[in-house]
């Protein structure tokens, strides 16, 4: 079978796959790691914090891709480049100097894995015709999610059945990271043998850096002269405010000890619970969230959306009052938390594509998952100090214990900043219904990993 014949099935839900698990590794694993690790948490957020930076800057440097070689050349490299990055991830973690070299690491795996984003959503692009890019929008989408269960669940398992039966952290964890750089070897090799070449897949000719570069500023400018621009902004940095604080310290919070005010999880437990509880809940409100604005338009449901991905930040702080031990209560939680935020987060994507609609949709829908990106990045990065700073007052009576109560309920307090942007931004009323419902079905993707904004490119 020559491989411009070969089914998409043969190569479709492993590039997706293959496209997920870095991005989980770097952005969830590390969290869980390196708090397990003793790593601070105002060190463990900043510094995991830089790891997203290259998927905010992704769309500054993916139209010079296609100058230098093809989207299957660059996916095969950047995935051979992410399995020696892993190896050496697993090298130096039981040394010393772990923390600054690994952190090193990780960061260039980021950059391969924002590359390999790049040239793979490229090629199923290129590599299916319009019939099979319908067909397989849910395909590419489930094996991306399977990616993100086997990346905050099953390898957090492992690392917790690791860490108990060898008794060592940073060697449990080098054998976790060893497991994931031999899987990116082998599908590699897997990818070259499989990945179809296509007469398109060429890299460009006759188009320079200057004329690309003079290009891209002017679809830049164009996008920063879009009508209201300045409310825009601000919703794509300030909606999702509440958990991009939240987000770093969740796994913290499961695995703190009780008398550190957390719920004293196992590491088996909190990749069960945020890893695979969490990520179903997340994606069922998803897909609730997709329906109900398929009925009821954008506009209507804004608000609501935004209550439901902002006031179920109140289990957390419940759960930082009370640390039940009953796994059930912590679990349904989590789950009841998480499905608020994918049926909230529904609202946000589909604003993208409307804010992206016109000239130049595609590049300007790029720039909008930029900011969206940034807008959980910094939140983020310094979730840690903030917890650092608030735990020093006493806001509740002395027999709890004010670490996470406090900042939990900052979180909470936060969420006026989600409902001023939704009260600021215009919004057709029908943008969402009937046809735009269908364009936004396809566009939500709700990965916890926010790298659900590639899934809408097909929206475009």
């Amino acid at each position: 079978m020559r491989q411009k014949e070969r089914s998409p099935w043969w190569w479709v839900p492993s590039l997706y796959v293959a496209e997920g698990l870095p991005y989980f590794a770097v952005n969830t694993l590390t969290v869980i790691m390196y708090t397990n690790m003793g790593v601070s948490l105002s060190d463990m957020a900043f510094f995991t914090g830089w790891l997203y930076l290259p998927w905010v800057i992704k769309p500054f440097w993916s139209p010079f891709v296609d100058l230098f070689k093809t989207k299957r050349w660059w996916i095969i490299a950047m995935q051979f480049l992410m399995a020696l990055g892993l190896a050496g991830v697993a090298f130096f973690l039981p040394g010393k100097s772990f923390f600054t070299i690994t952190l090193i690491f990780f960061w260039l795996i980021a950059f391969f894995s924002a590359t390999h984003d790049i040239s793979a959503d490229g090629l199923y692009l290129i590599g299916l015709d319009s019939h099979q890019q319908a067909a397989f929008v849910g395909v590419r989408s489930t094996f991306y999610r399977v990616a993100s269960i086997a990346g905050q669940g099953g390898l957090v398992l492992l690392a917790g059945y690791l860490e108990t039966t060898l008794g060592d952290i940073p060697v449990a964890w080098s054998y976790v990271f060893g497991i994931l750089s031999l899987f990116f070897f082998l599908v590699a090799i897997y990818h070259f043998r499989t990945l179809p070449q296509i007469s398109s897949d060429r890299h460009i000719t006759g188009v320079n850096r200057n004329s690309v570069i003079r290009d891209f500023f002017k679809t830049f400018v164009t996008f920063f002269r879009k009508k209201n621009i300045g409310v825009a902004l601000a919703f794509m940095l300030l909606y999702r405010f509440p958990e991009a604080l939240c987000i770093k310290l969740v796994q913290p919070f499961l695995l703190a000890a009780r008398d550190a005010g957390g719920l004293g999880l196992t590491t088996s437990q909190a990749g069960l619970v945020n890893g695979t509880i969490g990520v179903v809940g997340l994606l069922l409100g998803g897909i609730v969230g997709g329906v109900a604005i398929a009925g009821g338009g954008l506009k209507k449901l804004l608000f609501p959306m935004a209550a439901s991905l902002t006031l179920p930040c109140v289990f957390y702080c419940f759960l930082a009052m009370w640390q039940p031990t009953d796994f059930f209560i912590i679990s349904g939680a989590v789950f009841i938390e998480q499905f608020g935020y994918g049926f909230g987060f529904s609202a946000f994507m589909l604003y993208l594509l409307y804010f992206s609609r016109g000239e130049a949709a595609t590049s300007h829908y790029a720039f909008c998952t930029a900011f969206m990106a940034i807008g959980m990045m910094v939140p983020g990065m310094l979730a840690g100090w903030i917890y650092d700073y608030f735990a020093r007052f006493e806001f509740f009576a002395s027999g709890f214990h004010q670490g996470f109560l406090n900042f939990f309920w900052l979180v909470l307090v936060s969420s006026t900043l989600t409902f001023l942007v939704c009260s600021l931004v215009k919004i057709d009323p029908e943008f969402g219904r009937k046809k735009g419902a269908s364009e936004g079905l396809d566009a939500v993707d709700v990965n916890i990993d926010h790298q659900d904004a590639r899934e809408s490119l097909q929206g475009d």
